[in-house]
């Protein structure tokens, strides 16, 4: 009785040795997993490269814009056209913010307002004097103004924009959950032969 079983059992193994039913899907299932996720990769990367260019060919219309004189009135407009060409290809849930600054020539796009470093600790503070170049009061990183600007200001027009991934494989492989792209484009204010109004003031910092 023993060695019947015993025979029996060594014939159903040699049975399953030798059948390859079923080899694909058990393939299949340590394979998928990693093609899937590969795919959806790609898919997110080329969704990402595709808004990007979205993006930054709407801001470089919108300084287009920005440029004439008239944008002073239609600033409102020109950024929900911006919006308006993001939103299509961006998924619901979406934040678009604007930045703009006014600086009065390009080579102080960015910089930092001068000052005095009495006590050359790497802080414009304890009453040294600093050149107030926005006239806003206090010493700021950048000389720039908030906003527009006048005729012939050079504007920094930055679009920000923050939008949840497509594919839900970013927890897989450490990705954060939204996706944040950036353009920024500079350009100078229409009319170009009127002067800037920035008149920079010595200040002291407290």
């Amino acid at each position: 009785m023993i060695r019947r079983r015993l025979l029996l059992a060594r014939g159903v193994l040699r049975h399953l040795r030798q059948d390859r039913e079923g080899v694909t899907l058990v393939e299949f299932a340590f394979v998928g997993p990693v093609l899937i996720l590969m795919l959806m990769g790609l898919f997110d990367i080329a969704h990402t490269q595709y808004t990007s260019a979205v993006l930054y060919g709407a801001v470089q219309k919108a300084a287009r814009d920005y440029t004439l004189e008239s944008a002073t009135t239609s600033a409102a407009t020109i950024d929900a056209r911006v919006q308006d060409q993001i939103r299509s290809v961006m998924p619901n849930g979406a934040t678009i913010t604007f930045t703009k600054t006014a600086f009065d020539d390009f080579k102080n796009v960015n910089e930092r307002e001068e000052y005095t470093d009495l006590n050359n600790n790497g802080t414009c503070n304890t009453g040294e004097p600093y050149q107030d170049e926005n006239n806003n009061g206090v010493w700021d990183i950048y000389r720039g103004q908030s906003g527009l600007g006048t005729a012939r200001d050079v504007m920094l027009y930055t679009t920000n924009v923050t939008y949840p991934r497509l594919f839900p494989m970013f927890g897989m492989i450490g990705l954060p959950a939204n996706v944040t792209l950036s353009a920024t484009t500079v350009l100078r204010r229409q009319p170009f032969d009127q002067g800037s109004n920035m008149s920079p003031t010595v200040r002291n910092c407290t």
